[in-house]
């Protein structure tokens, strides 16, 4: 596993990794967004969106758990995991026929672990004193990729620990 730390100290940081993460994005891929409430899940999906899929406000899926975005050449499911009573919930969300057939980015992972694919992109985000913080860990699918993004966004600050 391979692994780079960004620092977002603004929503013009995280809309750039989102725009880089969204460039990389290929069929069949998950991108896991994990953190706190307010640690920027849904900000960096919206970005991701935008970048790819040319969607400029894209609704929160808190309350509908999934929302669709055709792209030019890809679909985005953004799906949120918070409300699931069980995690065999997510299976009737279509998890299944999203890995097949586009991306998806997936808030709130760790409520349903058994329905994430092992070739996952990890992204946990936290806030300490204000400033985000994404470490994001890449299983050998992404990791070419995610040197790239990292080589892409070097003018961003960057988390040296």
């Amino acid at each position: 596993m391979q692994e780079a730390t960004f620092l977002l100290p603004t929503e013009r940081e995280t809309a750039a990794l989102g725009a880089a993460l969204g460039d990389a994005l290929r069929v069949g891929d998950a991108v896991l967004l994990a953190g706190p409430l307010g640690a920027g899940k849904t900000t960096l999906a919206r970005a991701i969106i935008h970048r790819r899929c040319g969607v400029a406000d894209a609704p929160s899926p808190t309350f509908t758990l999934v929302e669709t975005y055709p792209g030019d050449d890809i679909t985005i499911w953004h799906f949120d995991f918070y409300r699931l009573e069980r995690a065999e919930e997510a299976w009737e969300l279509g998890v299944e026929e999203a890995f097949a057939d586009g991306a998806s980015l997936i808030e709130w992972p760790e409520r349903a672990p058994a329905a994430l694919p092992e070739q996952a992109l990890s992204v946990m985000l936290s806030v300490n004193g204000g400033v985000r913080r994404a470490v994001l860990t890449a299983p050998p699918a992404w990791a070419e990729r995610l040197e790239k993004i990292a080589d892409g966004l070097k003018n961003q600050p960057r988390d040296a620990s």
